[in-house]
């Protein structure tokens, strides 16, 4: 196996997991030998994920499990990229924050300085309401999070991704979630941090160091976008939310289209 000659120009690689690496559980076809062929090749390995379901380190093993090579610095979440920008802003004198997510997101908010209060009486009266996608969502969640932000509350949203791709179809991601908060409470979220946002890839770059960078993922409207606020090139693979008709008429036009990650790498 070579490298395909068109990726020789770049010195790092930002991958998407769902749709690009796996469906569900399972690898598709030949992209643990892609990404251990750029490896090979000397390319600085990234992997950039919206699911704000698992924690850095539980897509580690999860990577590892399917047959690809990877450290804990190389995986750069949505709910780490918040914990940033929460962390950034400074907390202010115990803010307290409601959380609509899975653990792994409620464990990030309250490192970065935020009181959690769900499953209390103060819930409703929370300072931040963050909204994210979990397996176990329910009415009352909603109902919490829209009676916090009327009381006041700021709304932040980790990613606005509609959907993301399963074996059996599309799930639904964060942004339906959020849509209904803001619909609920008439707000909009302050701010989300995902990709397309230009966070997820200064994160990479601030880990991978300087060089030139290609991002590759299945999805025109964050992977591709995203590619293209970061000042990156972008590939666009088809194994996941976008078919061929989808990518023709991409706007902003990825650099590269390939059916997968292993036709785009492996020459």
């Amino acid at each position: 196996m070579k490298l395909n000659p068109a990726l020789d120009r770049y010195d790092h690689v930002l991958l998407d997991l769902d749709g690009c690496l796996w469906l569900g559980d399972e690898a598709l076809p030949d992209a643990p030998a892609a990404v251990a062929l750029l490896r090979e090749a000397g390319k600085g390995i990234g992997f950039l994920t919206n699911d704000a379901r698992h924690a850095p380190e539980d897509f580690v093993r999860r990577l590892w499990r399917l047959g690809f090579q990877a450290a804990g610095d190389e995986v750069v979440t949505c709910g780490a990229a918040l914990q940033f920008a929460l962390a950034s802003r400074g907390a202010d004198g115990g803010a307290t924050a409601y959380v609509v997510g899975a653990t792994a997101l409620v464990d990030h908010v309250a490192e970065a300085g935020l009181r959690i209060v769900n499953n209390t009486e103060f819930a409703t009266r929370a300072d931040v309401v963050v909204v994210a996608a979990h397996d176990r969502f329910d009415y009352r969640e909603l109902k919490v999070a829209t009676q916090a932000v009327l009381r006041g509350a700021e709304l932040v949203g980790v990613t606005r991704d509609r959907t993301f791709p399963m074996p059996d179809g599309p799930w639904p991601a964060s942004g339906p979630l959020l849509a209904a908060v803001e619909e609920a409470t008439g707000t909009k979220a302050t701010f989300t941090v995902g990709k397309p946002e230009v966070a997820m890839y200064d994160a990479a770059r601030d880990r991978l160091g300087a060089g030139r960078y290609l991002a590759v993922g299945d999805c025109v409207d964050t992977d591709v976008a995203g590619a293209a606020r970061a000042g990156m090139d972008s590939a666009l693979v088809l194994s996941g939310s976008t078919g061929s008709e989808e990518a023709r008429r991409a706007e902003p036009k990825p650099t590269h289209v390939a059916d997968s990650l292993a036709a785009l790498v492996i020459f």
